[in-house]
């Protein structure tokens, strides 16, 4: 690690600990030349993960659109970000853990549903109701009716049984 202040590169590594989010190791290092202090953050490289639209096109992954299509289900609900951040780790990590390089954006779409309906069911509402293509009331009022029906699962637990 070249030191920012005079870009020598040796330093000795002063403190380490885990950094807030839990996911990557925060480390305080000294210049051996100038005696600077820094910050530096080591985080895991994941391999380059893509999605699989519905017309058969890839394009790389992104967090930050994960959220954001989250973000738009929950417009104006008492949801906050940190609780966006969490699902979107855990859909991730699922993705991660269950092998794939190339994600299926269905698959995506199911497991950001399942997120939703943990989190508030409005806004599983209003995702449902895009990525299902509603295009009639009583589809909205089917999926809002079977809200109630429905036993919460954990979407921890993983499906035994795909929809195709």
């Amino acid at each position: 690690m070249r030191c920012p202040k005079c870009g020598a590169p040796e330093d000795k590594v002063i403190d380490s600990r885990e950094a807030k989010d839990g996911s990557s190791v925060r480390r305080r290092r000294e210049c051996l030349t100038c005696n600077h202090r820094y910050t530096t953050y080591e985080q895991v490289e994941h391999e380059e993960l893509r999605v699989i639209k519905r017309n058969e096109s890839r394009q790389p992954f992104s967090r930050e659109k994960l959220i954001e299509s989250m973000k738009k289900a929950c417009g104006k609900r008492p949801v906050g970000i940190e609780l966006l951040d969490r699902a979107a780790d855990t859909i991730i990590t699922e993705i991660e853990t269950a092998g794939y390089r190339e994600v299926p954006s269905r698959v995506l779409g199911v497991k950001i549903m399942q997120q939703l309906e943990a989190i508030d069911h409005i806004s599983y509402v209003r995702y449902a109701s895009i990525y299902r293509e509603f295009q009639e009331l009583g589809e909205f009022i089917d999926e809002i009716n079977s809200l109630g029906t429905r036993v919460p699962r954990d979407v921890k637990q993983p499906e035994l049984f795909h929809k195709s």
